[in-house]
Parts: structure tokens; C-alpha cells; sequence
């Protein structure tokens, strides 16, 4: 009960804007045809209120090519959820009973690193970010961010890319920057082309960008990630991002 009444004037706040904008959404309802696209994005929410996650998949049915493909209230059903459905995208609550957002996110990445999962929180903690990013997620938001600004993070991971928050990569670069000493990791082992990549990566362009900026296929990026990954013993892009953070391998003005 106690938990269930936590920062209720908060989460009266964030039901309140996904209220608004869903009003601001008008008639879109009625507009909206059966067709379902073949590239349509698969989410699964989860988050302990059921407030907060019947609003958002209330506003994501007027996105054409995001479908919520379940809920969970907590850590143990999202992660039996995922293990069934696998869905493209988590919008993970970072704070939950029993077992915390961050905890779930590194045993879902480790089990499904094709999975991608994006952090909500009520609150901008410097910590809390770079924890989230090193356990696996690819995305971190506040849950007063817009519906636009969530279905474009939702885009963006799952084609392979990486989004923060605007405002809040600052910090995150300051903190990297401060954990470089005594990385054994060099960028002697890399070729100029794959330095390119990284940079690329630790930008936060998915495969396609990459590929569109380089003339290459998608798979032709791929292939050139999976070296990566080889050579400096990295399990996924979000690591690959932090090892190029910390060899400033990407100007502080490209972020």
C-alpha cells in the first residue's frame, strides 16, 4: 500500500500529460485504417502502474507503426513476457517492487541482446543513467517527456541506434569521461574504417544511417560491427559507444 501511494501527485502529473496528449490527437481515432504495416515496431510495457500504461498504449494505437504487444507490472513478468513474445522494444519503469528496471534490463539484454530496451524515470539522476546504459539499455527518458519525443525513441533503438533524453547527455559524457583511467582497451587494434564506425555508433546513428552515410549495405555494417565487437572483447552497442566516450573517438560537439 505504501508503495502503491509513493509520489502520487507525480504520476497524477504524467497521466494528466498523456491525457492532453492524446486530446491533442483529435479525431485521429476515427482516421486511423486496419492496415497494419510490415514494419511495425513491437512494445512491451512495463511499468507498476497501470495508469501510466494504459495511457501510453492508448497514445502509441494512433502511431501507425509502433504495436503494444503486452504489459507487466514488474520485473519477474517482464522478464517471462519477453521470454515469450520477444518484442522489438521494452519501455521499462526504471523503478519497480521486487526487482528494480535496471536489474531486468541486464538480464534481458544478456538473454536477448536483439531485444531493446528503453529506461522511463521520474527523475534525471547522473547515476542512475550511466548504470542503466551499462546494463544493456539503449535508451533513457523521463516520463514527462512527449509522446512525439518516446515514439522517436522507440524508432530510433529499434533500428539499432541509441537515445537520451535531450539535456541529459552532458552528464552522461562527464561521468564517461571520468571512469577512462585505467581502461586497458586501445583503438591500435582497430582499422581506420572500423574507428569510423564506432565513432558513428557512440553518435547514436543506427545500422541504416551508417550505412546510408558510408555507402554500404546494412549488412556491410553489421559484418563491420561484429569485428568490432571481436576485437574489443564488447558485447553491444551501448559499449562500443562507452569504449569511444572514453578514447575520444567522438568530438563532444557531435553528441
Amino acid at each position: 500500500m505504501r508503495h502503491a501511494q509513493r509520489n502520487h501527485g507525480q504520476y497524477t502529473t504524467v497521466t494528466a500529460s498523456l491525457a492532453a496528449q492524446s486530446e491533442q490527437h483529435g479525431s485521429a481515432l476515427f482516421d486511423r485504417t486496419a492496415n497494419v504495416s510490415t514494419d511495425t515496431i513491437s512494445v512491451l510495457l512495463v511499468d507498476d502502474h497501470a495508469l501510466i500504461r494504459e495511457g501510453l498504449r492508448h497514445l502509441f494505437s494512433l502511431e501507425h507503426d509502433i504495436r503494444v504487444d503486452d504489459e507487466a507490472e514488474n520485473g519477474f513478468e517482464a522478464l517471462r513476457k519477453v521470454r515469450l513474445l520477444q518484442p522489438d522494444v521494452v519501455l521499462m519503469d526504471i523503478h519497480m517492487p521486487v526487482v528494480d528496471g535496471v536489474a531486468v534490463t541486464r538480464q534481458i539484454t544478456t538473454e536477448y541482446p536483439s531485444v531493446s530496451v528503453i529506461m522511463l524515470t521520474m527523475y534525471c539522476q547522473q547515476q542512475q543513467m550511466l548504470q542503466a546504459l551499462k546494463n544493456g539499455a539503449r535508451g533513457y527518458l523521463l516520463k514527462t517527456a512527449s509522446v512525439k519525443e518516446v515514439a522517436h525513441a522507440i524508432r530510433t533503438v529499434a533500428s539499432g541506434g541509441m537515445y537520451v533524453a535531450p539535456g541529459m547527455t552532458e552528464a552522461i559524457v562527464g561521468e564517461l569521461r571520468r571512469l577512462s583511467e585505467g581502461n586497458t582497451q586501445n583503438t591500435e587494434e582497430l582499422s581506420e574504417k572500423e574507428i569510423e564506425i564506432v565513432r558513428y555508433v557512440a553518435a547514436g546513428m543506427s545500422n541504416k544511417e551508417i550505412a546510408d552515410r558510408l555507402s554500404y549495405s546494412e549488412k556491410t555494417v553489421k559484418n563491420y560491427l561484429s569485428v568490432i565487437f571481436q576485437k574489443l572483447h564488447l558485447r553491444d552497442r551501448t559499449q562500443v559507444a562507452i569504449f569511444a566516450l572514453r578514447h575520444g573517438l567522438l568530438p563532444y560537439e557531435e553528441l
